[in-house]
């Protein structure tokens, strides 16, 4: 049995992108490399849009990740960064990654929106595009 992950984040303004992007970066880094990870990816999707995607061998260690280090300091920022903010969580019998597209269907039904200050239209609507994901676009961690 896995804890899967997935979370959907939009940056608001093109002024926060390179601190967003490396700070993302490092926390994909910590998570990869945290206890009972088996798989972490991050998707640059369109609109300043970006998906993480974990799966974790229990939820225990999937907060014990979320609450240490580079992740814990920026959750904090994602606040004023973010106009739209989602997360879904799910058990699942596989190891391996969920795909995009199931990703967005759990979004969909399971999910729910984060808080972040600054929430678009479509934040508060609850409206996520499904990813357009691209070999290109995708970083795999582990």
């Amino acid at each position: 049995m896995s804890f899967v992950s997935i979370t959907r984040l939009r940056v608001r303004s093109w002024k926060y992108f390179p601190v967003f992007l490396f700070q993302a970066l490092r926390s994909a880094r910590q998570g990869a490399g945290s206890d009972g990870n088996q798989s972490t990816r991050l998707l640059r999707d369109r609109h300043n849009t970006f998906w993480t995607q974990s799966v974790w061998s229990s939820e225990e260690a999937m907060k014990a990740f979320m609450l240490a280090g580079t992740h814990r300091s920026v959750m904090h920022s994602l606040l004023d960064w973010c106009d739209e903010a989602a997360v879904v969580h799910w058990s699942q019998e596989q190891s391996g990654p969920p795909s995009w597209q199931e990703s967005h269907l759990r979004l969909m039904q399971q999910g729910r929106v984060s808080k972040v200050n600054h929430p678009s239209p479509d934040q508060q609507a609850f409206s996520i595009p499904a990813p357009q994901p691209r070999p290109a676009n995708e970083i795999r961690f582990r």
